[in-house]
């Protein structure tokens, strides 16, 4: 950036006991040279004018007017070492005598490297009685970038970025990417020279494979940032369409259906606007999308903002606040899967160059804390981009720019995707998935729509829900912390339940792979309105969300959540009849536990004609430890074999 420093002197401070000269106080020949270094500058000739400037030191060594743009015209020749001498001589004449020298000086310095040096003189300015309202933000943001700059760079994160590899980085330029839940697939923007497509790549045995162009739809116009879903079933993105659209970029999704991409939709208002929406990022339920817009609202060039979906509809987009947006710009907003860790850029916080990554984390009151810059050499001199962490928070991916140059002498940036393994600081917290697949008990053969509905076992508090693909899968993610509920279930179809106590140690280190197998429970007769009654079955379907005391028959509060989904199950089908079965483990004399697997059974019973179940539609049995399903000889077998479960009968 060139300095032209005539008129530099907005503020003298005239001292009654002066160590320089000024141009009224100088001699006329000193004052000859200055006002010819100034014409010099003013036409660009810098090597002249420093000649001339030079000359007026000679006459007058303290001169300061001269000294200052002596300085400033090295600085503009770029000789940093003299420039910052010859500033730092005009503060020895005088360092009151024009604020701006310090946030000159602090430019020279931050220029060298030189951080605790420049923060200093930048501060010195933010402190001066007068400034220059355009440079005191300007002051205020270089102050606190060179502070954080000097101890970064003594307390450097860890960081080794690998490459991942020529299948998927070309010659081209690779950015933006975004990962399933399962870390099997990852999608990316290739930009072939003014056009951009979306990618993807497939892990196999550990390695990404060749990308691949989604081809299924074609679009006119430019396709920017892309997002897809933890289950790798929906993508969002933005894109400019041409003769289509609210503003310069909406945001579209497409889902994923019978293997092939459906024509993407634009997610309309109020996700979109007439103004600049894009950088989409979905929570792992699909309840929020966030994203970056330079909407009216906002508090800055560009913010971050989060919608709902409530019903099936998405809400109106909430700013999130100055907790995160600056008056700067905030951009590439990446919700992990734990829904409390947010990853973003920034150009308006302390930080190494234009935009910093930061991580920020929710709060129990639903607060967003002071963001933390992810430090160097994560961040850089350059604008860093979007960054993806894998679901185990180990892994993060993101797109960094390398200068090619050119044969005609120009410079070429070249964006590749890089990973490395993220320091535990800036983790997320901790989660693992669960893959789902439902089939009908009788047919082995998929349920499609079947609803898959987790909740807090602890507190009955519903979290989310997922729904079953074309193949009956769904893929669904679980925080740590947590002990879920859930409840498979679709009409025509016994439910069937679920436990992931998430509270221990071990329990992430490994995803859930589960067949779930719904019963059927609707026979011809009933449903063609007949009162029929429903075939029995010979399986039971445990509840294993139902639980007891120890060694006794009082039910646990956190059964409740199972036993009512068991009422309604009864309540929608009025021709159900059940039996309640208890079994202990082996642990005791077999009377008692006969005994308490009867009570046990008769407890439920009571417990759902209390909500208003016909006895007549109810009986109970226990069988003690003579049915295990599981060995005895671990304590998560003989849980197993703790268990209440009911079949249907004629």
């Amino acid at each position: 950036m060139r300095i032209i420093l005539i008129g530099f002197l907005c503020y003298p401070c005239l001292l009654s006991a002066q160590s320089f000269t000024t141009l009224k106080t100088t001699s006329p020949k000193a004052k000859q040279y200055y006002e010819e270094g100034r014409k010099l500058v003013f036409a660009g000739a810098d090597q002249k004018a420093l000649h001339s400037f030079a000359d007026a030191l000679k006459e007058d060594p303290s001169l300061i007017e001269a000294q200052v743009q002596y300085a400033g015209v090295l600085y503009n020749l770029g000789d940093l070492p003299k420039a910052e001498a010859a500033m730092q001589k005009a503060l020895t004449l005088s360092p009151d005598y024009e604020p701006k020298i310090y946030y000159t000086l602090g430019n020279i310095q931050m220029k060298e490297e030189k951080y605790d040096l420049a923060a200093v003189n930048f501060e010195k300015y933010t402190q001066a009685k007068k400034t220059i309202p355009e440079l005191l933000p300007k002051a205020q943001k270089y102050a606190a970038d060179c502070a954080f700059i000097a101890t970064a760079l003594k307390h450097p994160v860890p960081f080794d970025p690998k490459t991942l590899g020529p299948l998927v980085n070309t010659p081209n330029s690779e950015y933006l990417p975004s990962l399933t839940a399962d870390g099997e697939t990852l999608v990316y923007t290739q930009r072939i020279g003014n056009q951009e497509m979306i990618y993807a790549s497939k892990k196999v045995d550990g390695v990404w494979q060749k990308g691949a162009p989604i081809t299924d739809f074609e679009m006119e116009g430019n396709i920017g940032a892309t997002c897809i879903s933890a289950d790798g079933k929906t993508l969002v993105f933005a894109a400019n369409v041409l003769h289509s659209g609210f503003g310069s970029f909406d945001l579209y999704v497409s889902e994923l259906r019978n293997a092939h991409w459906s024509k993407p939709r634009n997610m309309g208002a109020p996700v979109n606007t007439d103004a600049w929406e894009s950088q989409p990022s979905l929570s792992a339920d699909g309840s929020e999308l966030y994203f970056a817009s330079d909407r009216p609202g906002g508090l800055g060039s560009s913010d971050l903002w989060v919608s709902r979906r409530s019903n099936g509809r998405w809400g109106e987009p909430q700013n999130l606040g100055k907790n995160i947006n600056t008056p700067a710009g905030e951009q590439a907003p990446f919700i992990h899967p734990d829904g409390q860790t947010l990853y973003f850029t920034s150009s308006g916080r302390p930080g190494m160059g234009q935009d910093d990554l930061f991580y920020t984390r929710l709060d129990s009151a639903g607060q967003w804390s002071v963001p933390v810059n992810l430090g160097y050499p994560i961040n850089t001199k350059e604008s860093e981009g979007t960054l993806t962490v894998s679901l185990d928070g180990k892994t993060a991916y993101f797109g960094r720019g390398v200068v090619v140059p050119q044969k005609d002498a120009s410079k070429k940036i070249d964006y590749d995707l890089y990973s490395f393994e993220l320091y535990p600081d800036a983790r997320p917290k901790p989660v693992t998935y669960v893959k789902a697949t439902v089939v009908d008990a009788q047919t082995n053969q998929p349920i499609p729509g079947a609803r898959l509905e987790y909740a807090d076992l602890n507190s009955g508090k519903p979290l989310f829900t997922a729904i079953a693909d074309e193949n009956g899968q769904a893929l669904s993610c679980l925080v740590a912390g947590k002990v879920y509920a859930l409840a498979v279930a679709q009409k025509n179809y016994a439910f069937q339940s679920e436990n992931f106590n998430l509270t221990e140690n071990n329990s992430l280190q490994k995803p859930f792979l589960k067949t779930i197998y719904l019963t059927p429970i609707a026979a011809p007769a009933a449903a063609a309105g007949t009162n029929s009654t429903i075939p029995a079955t010979e399986k039971p379907i445990v509840l294993r969300n139902v639980f007891f005391e120890t060694g006794s028959a009082d039910l646990r509060k956190e059964s409740a959540l199972e036993l009512n989904q068991l009422k309604t199950l009864l309540n929608e089908n009025p021709a159900l009849k059940i039996r309640i079965q208890g079994h202990t483990d082996n642990v005791g004399s077999d009377a008692d536990n006969l005994t308490l697997s009867e009570k046990r059974a008769k407890t439920v019973l009571n417990y759902l004609m209390k909500q208003g179940v016909d006895p007549a539609r109810l009986t109970s049995k226990g069988f003690g430890k003579t049915q295990p399903v599981d060995t005895n000889d671990t304590p998560e077998g003989r849980q197993n074999n703790r268990r209440t479960e009911f079949v249907i009968i004629r």
